[in-house]
């Protein structure tokens, strides 16, 4: 007779701890349908909200808004989001959003940074490039809070670019505008992590502070791996398991093992990083952008599919970014680009891009939807991934409109549709509704002026 297990359950080595996913033991007794059922309304549902900077080509990326309400979605999608039709029953598209506190409201411009710092927050942020800064705290950490000590960490926070808190970034206004979007509170941004490796070792305990660059490096030639130290932990917990337990623990631990080596390539890979035309980059973040950008989203995954935390944020790049996107041959700077002031050949590096961020989206939609989850459905099921950015035509810099799309249902959505919001609603009356989906209803939040469809 399989061992009954506690969700808690975790496999234990030499300096790690390494959380299980969710396995029929956890669950005692045969799981009726009804059974089924009742967890399903009790579950938890995640939260992730991940952020694209310098608007979009809107004229071809937003959907043609109709009547208020919901409809069907469109069988022939915009063009920039046709990458997303192959995740189309997972998705929701959203028209009609707004951020009207990240408009000048009199403060002249700056734009950008008013649109990353509004873009979780709802608030007009304080101009300013000194240290009195002030913004409002963001919906991830308002649901973060209301949820505290029901996780191993109430929030995690991701990036691919580097945490800035000084410095004028954008017209008079401070750095930590534009490359932070999670706020604890009005004067503290959360910083993100951009080293997947630092990722890895915080999700699986491997020490507080990480290991030392020269005993990593030691680690790294013996080939060592954080997995393998919990195997025989692994090895005798199998025995006690059914089979369907068995075969779905050695995939969980294999497909960690796989991302764990991918880590270890991305570190032996930037060692010399003369190869790469770079004088530095930091130790373990990739020097491929596209990489980068998936190891993040599989540690997110991997984090929601332990419940080691609800709520993540994941910054694809600082707003105002000038990245390059050589993979799809563009050369010039994003941000440069996104002022193409009607030049057709900027238009068109501005179209790769986005096609190129939609099917990265698309990527991650299909991962998440791909984990079981702990009822029969997925884990993308019991997830809300709110996609977008909170300027929409980035030659215009507008903040009406904005390319808003919702991934999951969380109990809460049905995904497969359009939903037209009145002209200008508060983007925050969105937030709201997935705070509530979230189990921490709000009376309001940041502009907000009621709930919005999810």
């Amino acid at each position: 007779m399989a061992k009954t297990l506690h969700r808690r359950t975790v496999l234990r080595g030499i300096g790690t701890a390494i959380a299980l996913p969710w396995l029929e033991a956890m669950s005692p007794g045969t799981i009726t349908r009804a059974a089924r059922a009742a967890a399903r309304s009790t579950k938890p549902t995640r939260l992730a909200f991940l952020f694209v900077p310098n608007g979009v080509h809107a004229p071809e990326w937003l959907p043609s808004p109709g009547t208020p309400g919901a409809s069907a979605m469109p069988v022939d999608l915009p063009p920039l989001l046709r990458p997303l039709d192959r995740v189309r029953e997972h998705i929701t598209l959203h028209s009609g959003l707004s951020h009207r506190n990240a408009t000048a409201l009199g403060d002249g411009p700056g734009d950008h940074a008013r649109s990353a710092a509004c873009f979780l927050t709802g608030t007009h942020p304080r101009k300013t490039a000194g240290s009195d800064i002030v913004n409002g705290v963001s919906i991830d950490q308002a649901v973060a809070a209301g949820n505290r000590g029901r996780t191993r960490f109430d929030s995690l926070e991701l990036g691919c670019d580097p945490t800035l808190t000084a410095g004028n970034c954008d017209s008079g206004y401070s750095c930590a505008y534009s490359a932070n979007i999670a706020w604890r509170s009005p004067r503290t941004p959360v910083a993100k992590e951009t080293n997947p490796r630092a990722v890895f070792e915080r999700l699986f305990m491997a020490g507080p502070l990480g290991e030392s660059k020269e005993a990593r490096t030691r680690r790294l030639s013996r080939r060592q791996s954080i997995l393998d130290a919990v195997r025989s932990d692994a090895v005798r917990l199998s025995r006690d398991l059914g089979g369907r337990d068995r075969a779905k623990l050695e995939e969980y631990l294999d497909g960690a093992r796989e991302l764990e080596r991918r880590i270890e390539q991305v570190e032996r890979s930037e060692q010399d990083s003369s190869d790469w035309g770079i004088e530095h980059l930091p130790d373990g973040v990739p020097g491929d952008y596209g990489e980068h950008l998936s190891l993040m989203g599989d540690l997110m995954t991997l984090a929601f599919r332990l419940d080691l935390t609800r709520v993540c944020t994941f910054m694809w790049a600082n707003e105002g970014s000038n990245r390059t996107f050589p993979m799809v041959d563009v050369r010039a700077g994003h941000h440069h680009l996104s002022h193409h002031a009607g030049d057709e050949a900027k238009i068109d590096s501005i179209r790769r891009i986005n096609l190129w961020q939609n099917e990265r989206f698309a990527d991650l939609v299909s991962r998440l939807a791909a984990v079981e989850g702990e009822d029969g459905g997925s884990l993308l099921d019991d997830t809300l991934v709110l996609y977008g950015g909170a300027i929409s035509d980035g030659n215009r810099h507008n903040h009406h409109d904005l390319p808003i799309v919702v991934a999951g249902g969380g109990g809460a959505a049905r995904p497969g549709r359009l939903i037209s919001h009145a002209p200008r609603t508060p983007l925050c009356n969105l937030y709201q509704s997935m705070a509530s989906a979230a189990g921490t209803p709000m009376g309001s939040f940041g502009d907000s002026n009621g709930s919005a469809m999810l």
